[in-house]
């Protein structure tokens, strides 16, 4: 869950998501050491803290987090360090705090709900902002207005198609063009009430129309893939023998690629025509075991039913195979 401390927020009303899953997969022993690499309220991190006498380092790209994370070094002392940062640049980070290998990394991917709440960092189409959608909130970096207001249309159907999963990107992209000829695009409400005009809301659809528009330009603005491609192939560096890796995704987009990556790592791949023989020699090393065979976990009903934006969480893990297993196959 990307990092935000909002000033007056009553840290007890956040609800971290799938907690006890997390807590399950990961494990949390006396003595290790676990990387929390999207802090936003340090929801994980306490409960890290409280379930071992562990130590936690946690990152976060968002200036407002180290509000928060002092807070938490407080309380816990030593056994928690911050460190101001993108999660992709996770190895780096870790080189840099003098540490080789960690024994937990666990990833809560996607915007928080204290983003999405505060409407001048401009995430949400349900109040009326700043098209801004950075999660660095530094001023650096292109935000969201200058995308629409820049992109040709070919770019920015294709940007809306690929990350947002859009059909109708292209009629998307002729709105904004012509509604920015007009004038350029400034506030959330402008750009979802072009996007709501372009796709009408059908009577049994619950989801708003410019909802995938938005989830695009964020994606994109935060370079969220990329972001989560560089974490997930650093965790085979950073985790020790016998460490896990935990990762919570909102949509197919992020949770495809950590389904392919672990599949990819766990020796599970295709093996091509079954009518020719293996060729053992060409296989990748087999870096991760997957005790849930790459299946996904999902909240439950009752978490759904206290915390509604919790329910297209999913949860995948892996543990990481001792180096002398690496390339056996747990079926050869």
């Amino acid at each position: 869950m990307s990092a935000l401390f909002c000033e007056g927020y009553n840290n007890k009303d956040h609800y971290p998501v799938m907690m006890p899953e997390v807590l399950s997969a990961l494990s949390p022993k006396d003595g290790e050491v676990y990387v929390d690499g999207t802090f936003g309220a340090g929801g994980y991190s306490r409960a890290m803290l409280d379930a071992a006498d562990c130590t936690v380092y946690a990152i976060d790209r968002d200036p407002a987090a180290i509000d928060e994370a002092s807070l938490v070094e407080k309380e816990y002392g030593s056994r928690f360090k911050f460190l101001r940062g993108r999660f992709g640049d996770v190895k780096v980070l870790l080189t840099d705090a003098g540490l080789d290998h960690v024994d937990g990394f666990v990833l809560d991917i996607g915007v928080s709900s204290m983003q999405i709440d505060q409407a001048e960092r401009g995430f949400s189409f349900r109040f009326d902002g700043a098209l801004d959608m950075r999660m660095d909130n530094n001023g650096d970096g292109q935000t969201a207005a200058d995308i629409v207001n820049n992109y040709d249309a070919e770019d920015l159907a294709n940007l809306i198609y690929e990350y947002g999963e859009e059909r109708l990107s292209r009629r998307i992209a002729r709105a904004i063009i012509l509604r920015r000829s007009e004038k350029e695009f400034e506030t959330t409400s402008e750009l979802a009430e072009v996007v709501r005009s372009a796709t009408p809301k059908k009577p049994n659809d619950k989801i708003d129309p410019a909802t995938r528009t938005f989830q695009a330009l964020r994606i994109a603005v935060n370079d969220e893939l990329g972001e989560l491609d560089s974490a997930l192939a650093a965790s085979e560096d950073i985790l020790s023998d016998g460490g896990r890796l935990v990762v919570v995704s909102f949509h197919s987009l992020e949770d495809r690629r950590v389904k392919n990556f672990l599949k990819n790592k766990s020796g599970k791949t295709d093996s091509g025509s079954r009518h020719l023989p293996a060729r053992d020699h060409e296989k990748e090393p087999t870096i991760f075991d997957l005790p849930m065979r790459n299946k996904t976990i999902k909240p439950s009903k009752t978490e759904i039913e206290e915390n509604p934006r919790s329910r297209s969480a999913r949860l995948r893990y892996a543990i990481k195979l001792p180096c002398s297993t690496m390339g056996v196959s747990k079926d050869d």
